[in-house]
Formats: structure tokens, sequence, C-alpha cells
């Protein structure tokens, strides 16, 4: 990791010292409207720390070049610091010798890839046909849902919906109910952007799995802080973003077993994703090159895998029990406060927290909110048939990482109260 800070002032296991943490993102160190930043917007995007910042730019001054058969040295050695990222996020994930991992631009980029890809090279190849059944869970980001929308519409297949309940809870039996011979996908996330619900995923992909199904699981709420262990999961696909795990933006991960990836038909077609290619006909490549079609973002590869490497160097359990806390924190703040309403409030395991307020637009909450230097997320957080259901309109959100601390969460309750009463 070259010269990037230290990680040796973090306290282990229970305990993170955020101070020393937060010293490490450059970003953090500003005002915003004579206030000290505090941001609260995680689960859109993380911020980078020094480590990664410096992992890129040293890959951009030294080892810039393009990959893979280049005879020249600055490509041998971007094409090494490519496939040792590659390495690193397979370690990371735990991914065995059955699995590989792809590069893609971020989650959105590998959904597609897996839902088109499973109906695109045509009826001889194709995964979906007519009568088949997808089932996608209700709690899913519009990327989980629209894609197997488009591949049921193109298909002919049936796309069938694991509603939650009025709390936002999915129900390992409600999916026994829908699974069926006909179920060929079942597409599930980790962890719910829109309101933190944690379902029982790994349960449920065995179930689908075992049922005959392709599995998929978004992992792009759970990378950051408690990141699915592939070696352990009846997962056939699994996506996650850089941006969400404190990596740069535009680089994400599609990984999966062998065999489920050969399965895809390939979106991007042209360099480096061939074997051989005449002026009629053409060969693909074996993966993981023939699902990365084109230039790559290399310094994007180098700068997610630097990141991998500093959340286990600051302790995923440490992590994951830090974002716990500030979200029970929150919680129990928000709650109090007359005439809002929290989101899931159940959802332990989160890190991040949704409330809706009667009478007052979160726009305008955020707005307030920003006046004080509290960074939010309001809307349908690209979530809205979820958001729908529960019956509660656009929300406010305020999710968490390892650099946020208590007292942030205090200036959040405060000034979301102060919102409300000058917005009433």
């Amino acid at each position: 990791m070259g010269n990037a800070h230290p990680l040796s002032r973090v306290a282990p296991a229970a305990a993170l010292d955020v101070a020393a943490l937060r010293a490490q993102f450059p970003v953090l160190q500003q005002s915003i409207h004579g206030h000290a930043l505090a941001y609260l917007d995680n689960a859109a995007t993380t911020h980078m720390p020094v480590a990664v910042l410096q992992a890129m730019r040293r890959f951009e001054e030294c080892d810039r070049a393009n990959i893979h058969r280049g005879v020249h040295t600055l490509s041998q050695r971007a094409t090494d610091d490519f496939e040792a990222a590659r390495a690193t996020v397979k370690r990371f994930i735990g991914a065995g010798p059955a699995h590989e991992v792809v590069f893609t631009s971020g989650t959105t980029e590998s959904l597609n890839t897996i839902a088109q890809g499973l109906w695109a090279g045509g009826p001889k190849t194709a995964w979906l046909r007519p009568d088949d059944e997808i089932i996608v869970s209700g709690l899913e980001h519009h990327a989980n849902l629209i894609p197997w929308q488009h591949a049921a519409q193109a298909t002919g297949a049936q796309l069938r919906v694991l509603r939650p309940d009025r709390e936002g809870r999915l129900h390992v039996a409600d999916l026994q109910r829908l699974l069926s011979a006909c179920t060929r996908v079942f597409a599930v996330t980790a962890g719910a952007n829109a309101t933190g619900e944690r379902p029982a995923y790994e349960e449920m992909l065995q179930l689908a799995s075992e049922a005959g199904a392709l599995t998929v699981l978004d992992a792009a709420q759970a990378a950051s802080h408690a990141v699915p262990d592939l070696s352990r999961l009846a997962c056939d696909f699994m996506a996650f973003s850089g941006h969400k795990m404190y990596g740069p933006m535009g680089t994400g991960v599609l990984a999966g077993r062998r065999a489920a990836l050969e399965r895809l038909h390939p979106l991007r077609l042209g360099g480096d994703m061939v074997e051989w290619v005449r002026y009629d006909s053409a060969a693909w490549a074996e993966l993981p090159a023939r699902l990365e079609g084109g230039t790559p973002n290399v310094g994007g590869a180098v700068g997610l895998a630097a990141a991998a490497d500093f959340i286990d160097q600051v302790g995923r359990a440490a992590i994951d029990a830090h974002v716990h806390a500030l979200r029970a924190q929150a919680v129990a703040g928000l709650a109090a406060i007359e005439g809002l309403t929290v989101l899931a409030p159940h959802a332990t395991s989160s890190a991040l927290v949704s409330f809706v307020a009667t009478d007052v637009h979160p726009h305008d909450i955020g707005t307030l909110l920003d006046e004080r230097g509290i960074a939010v997320r309001t809307g349908h957080h690209c979530a809205q048939p979820l958001i729908d259901h529960l019956g509660r309109g656009p929300t406010t959100r305020a999710s968490f990482a390892l650099y946020n601390t208590a007292e942030e969460v205090d200036r959040l309750v405060a000034a979301v109260a102060h919102a409300l009463k000058v917005l009433r």
C-alpha cells in the first residue's frame, strides 16, 4: 500500500479509534455552511481514505498502460496490478476455486450483465424462456428489479415478487410458496437500501438453489461492513460497488460460480473479450475476459482492491458493530420526536435509518439539515415500489460509516427536531 496512513492507532475488535480513522479521509476535513461536515449519506456513496487515493495515484503515475497482450514493461506492470486487484477481491469475498470475479462499473452494470446475459444470446442458448418464472424480492433497488422486468418482457417469462409484510420484512415461508419447478431465477438484496431490512438471504438462496433456480445477491449495501462469504452461500451471482465500500466511483464487481457466469452472453462486444475473430464470426475468450470487453478501469480496480484491504485492516466485525451502534442511537433519538416515524426500526443489523414526518416533505428536511452541515439522502432511494408498498411516501435517510461519530448522530437528531419545528 506504499506510504498509506498506518492503522496502528485503530483499536481492535469492538471499538474503533474514529478520530484516527477520520484523519485518513481528506474530504471530511472541511466545513459546510460554517459547520463541520457530518456526512451521513454513506448508503449512496462512501468517501475514500488516503490509502485508496495513494494506491490509485501510484498506478496512474507509475504503471498506467493498457493491459493484456502488451510486451512493454508498463503494460506488463499494469496487467499485474489488475490481476492482483482481482486476487484481492476474491479473498475479500471468500471466492473459491469454483468462483470468478469480473470487474464492472458498479452494481447496476453487474446486475444488468446477469439479467440480460441470461437471454441475449438467443433462444438456443437462453436460460430464460416463455413460461419460466423469475422471483425478485420486494425490497430491491431499481437496479435489481428493472433488468428483471426487461428480461421477463423479452423472453415471455413471468416476473413474480416476494412481497414484504407491512413492516418491510421478508419471510422464508412466503418464498417457499412462490418457488416452483418453473422458477429459473431468484434475486434478492443483502440489505435494503431504502429501509435497512436485512433479509435471511442465506436461507432464501439455499431454498431457491435447491429448487433449481439461479440465485442472485445484490450485496451493494453489505460490502462496506458485512461482506457476504461466497464460499458459504448457495449463490450463483453476487454484485457490489466500489463507491459504497470506501473505493472509487465507476467500479464494481460481478462475482459468482464459473459455471453460472459461463451461461451469460457477453454484453460488451469488442476488444480483449474474444479468442479469435473473422469477418463473419468470433469466439469468446475464457472467463473473466469474455465479460470484460474493452479497456477496463484498471486504476479503479486497484482502488477497489485497496479499499477491500483497508476494510480488513480496520476489521469487519469492528466496523459492523460501530455502524450498528450508531444506527441504534439514531433510531432511539428520532423515534422520540413527535410526529416522526422510523421505517423498519427492527432492522438492528442495518447501517442506515429512514424516516418520515407528518406533513413535512423530506426534501425540506434535507435542505435544513444541509444548512447545519449534515448530509443525508431524501426521496425514494431508487426503491419506489417498496416505499409505495409501505405506504410512506418519500423518506429522509441517514446512513453510517466507520468514520461517523455518536456526536454526529446527536447533531442529526437535534437538527431534525429543529427542522420540524421550523417547517411546521
